[in-house]
């Protein structure tokens, strides 16, 4: 069965025009003459909500926290992995046979698993790997486990424990073969170390490493206004609005609105934002009333889909689905999470497309009741509501507590771009539940923080977190302008702490 989708055209008008639609023409109304008519047409004064609640803020809310912050920017420090594990290749024959140990092989380091690259040089040793070390070398067909003999630079000697069939080099073992620059073809791990008696100790200590992370917030700015006559016209339409406004002051409506939807940008803003590119000499932060003149070097900010696509995962890359339409594709992104932190609880913001898919994985895991269906740890009888629908679960040792989010879905807000651009959709997003440590540099310690919290501009006489005031001459009186000028200004920005620990639907 095909499903038309209501033509509802609810976009308020973004022109300040006196429009037809602005009115009610009773001249046309069922072909009659209008006012001239003698009968009194019915009149419903109630405005019909046929949205429904439309904003979509309170996702940041759920999930993080508002702290305020001093500074152009917020800096802090995620920790570095504990073990050490990287990507390389095995050198060539010539290579191998100039190294300090010929019953041996060398290793190339490339890269470490979370990305950093190595450096290429034989004095300077940015990696863990000492002399001395036992380590694991792995590609998809073999596993060696090898005896690290010397270490220059990014190139390490290895001798393997088992020298069966392998000729006393490491690349003659069954399954290895040597590769060249830029290969990330094997992986090598660290497991222990081993040492003669009476031996020296070790030659070099390893610091513990970390990563710097930064974010600058942006301002956001919005205007709504009205005329001192309207704002003293009464109308006819009994007006409502989410902001709580009622009556039949029209404009009460207007700036109702204006408030909310600009509520609802300052949180698409800390999803959907991104950092602008330094090279595009036109795109530096715009200023309408300066005649169009960009003005800062920076701009834009990372808003939580760019800090996932950057520094977190994505289950299309995982499972190559859009939904977890079975519970094997679910597991692969339970093996994601084993390798990130393992967070134990985390929370699922989704599509209502996706939702339904989690259902039904959910569903067809239940064995069923006789003669229907089963779900849950009470049977279902046939005088009661059937519930399909799940709020959570636990698979493994992870807890996932599901949630519609209404952005994903409105087809005013993220619905519309998923409608038309379905390979670029998002489905939903994965966020771990609780607190993470880190290293605060303006503070100077080591602070619990949630992983997902705005912070936003603020001092002792200052707060931009949601700022308004009201210019002009009705109400209070500011100016000799004959109107009503409400103001909303924020400077905020999103961090985004362990994004490892993130997913990203799509």
């Amino acid at each position: 069965m095909a499903i038309t989708g209501a033509t509802l055209t609810g976009l308020p008008e973004t022109t300040r025009r006196t429009l037809s639609s602005n009115y009610i023409d009773f001249a046309t109304a069922g072909g009659s003459d209008g006012w001239a008519q003698q009968y009194l047409p019915d009149l419903i004064e109630k405005e019909a909500e046929v949205f429904g609640n439309r904003t979509i803020s309170g996702f940041l809310s759920q999930v993080g926290a508002e702290e305020a912050m001093a500074a152009d920017q917020v800096v802090w420090s995620e920790q570095g992995r504990l073990h050490f594990s990287y990507k390389g290749y095995i050198a060539n024959a010539t290579q191998q046979a100039g190294n300090n140990n010929a019953a041996g092989g060398t290793i190339e380091l490339e890269q470490t698993i979370d990305g950093h690259t190595v450096t290429d040089s034989a004095t300077v040793v940015d990696h863990g790997v000492r002399a001395g070390d036992m380590v694991l070398v792995a590609n998809a067909s073999a596993v060696a486990r090898c005896f690290v003999t010397a270490v220059e630079g990014k190139e390490i000697s290895v001798a393997p424990y088992d020298a069966t069939n392998n000729n006393g080099q490491l690349g003659s073992i069954t399954g290895f073969s040597a590769g060249s620059d830029g290969d990330t073809d094997y992986r090598i791990l660290v497991y222990g170390s081993e040492f003669r008696k009476g031996s020296n100790g070790r030659e070099a200590a390893n610091q513990p490493g970390f990563v710097s992370r930064t974010n600058k917030p942006i301002i956001l700015k919005d205007k709504y206004e009205v005329s001192g006559s309207d704002a003293s016209q009464i109308g006819w339409v009994e007006v409502s609005g989410e902001e709580g406004q009622s009556g039949y002051m029209w404009y009460l409506k207007a700036e109702g609105d204006t408030r909310a939807r600009f509520a609802d940008y300052l949180e698409m803003a800390m999803l959907e934002s991104v950092n602008g590119d330094a090279a595009q000499s036109t795109a530096d932060t715009f200023d309408a009333t300066g005649g169009g003149n960009f003005l800062q070097a920076t701009f834009g900010t990372e808003g939580l889909f760019s800090a996932i696509e950057t520094r977190g995962n994505q289950s299309s890359g995982v499972t190559g689905v859009n939904a977890a339409t079975d519970l094997a594709e679910f597991d692969a992104i339970l093996a994601e999470l084993d390798k990130n932190g393992a967070i134990e609880e985390n929370m699922l913001f989704v599509n209502r497309a996706t939702s339904l898919a989690i259902d039904d994985m959910l569903a067809s895991m239940n064995s069923y009741g006789a003669g229907g269906t089963s779900y849950g740890v009470f049977d279902n009888s046939e005088d009661m509501a059937l519930n399909l629908g799940f709020s959570g679960f636990r698979r493994g040792s992870y807890d996932f507590y599901k949630s519609d989010f209404k952005y994903l879905n409105d087809l005013s807000t993220r619905g519309a771009i998923n409608d038309i651009n379905t390979a670029a959709a998002i489905r939903g997003v994965m966020i771990p539940a609780g607190v993470s440590s880190v290293y605060d540099q303006n503070l100077g310690k080591n602070l619990r923080r949630p992983f997902l919290h705005v912070r936003f501009r603020a001092s002792q006489t200052e707060s931009r977190k949601m700022k308004s005031w009201v210019t002009g001459s009705v109400g209070a009186v500011t100016s000799d302008l004959d109107a009503m000028e409400v103001h909303y200004l924020s400077e905020r920005c999103l961090v985004v702490q362990g994004a490892n620990n993130f997913f990203l639907l799509n």
